[in-house]
């Protein structure tokens, strides 16, 4: 990473969590509803409020 004031250094990063995501809750059925709130928790808990953030 190239330091502060790069918008471009997590671009990498944005994708790659985003497909994630994509392939996480989109394209998959859930076998009950703890299976579907523990990815969504894990998703709300880490991925949203624990990463480092571009725009923060």
């Amino acid at each position: 990473m190239s330091g502060e004031a790069n918008c471009w250094d997590n671009a990498v990063v944005e994708s790659f969590f985003s497909s994630l995501e994509m392939e996480l809750v989109h394209t998959r059925s859930f076998q009950t509803r703890q299976e579907a709130s523990a990815l969504f928790e894990y998703m709300e808990v880490f991925y949203n409020r624990r990463r480092r953030h571009s725009s923060g």
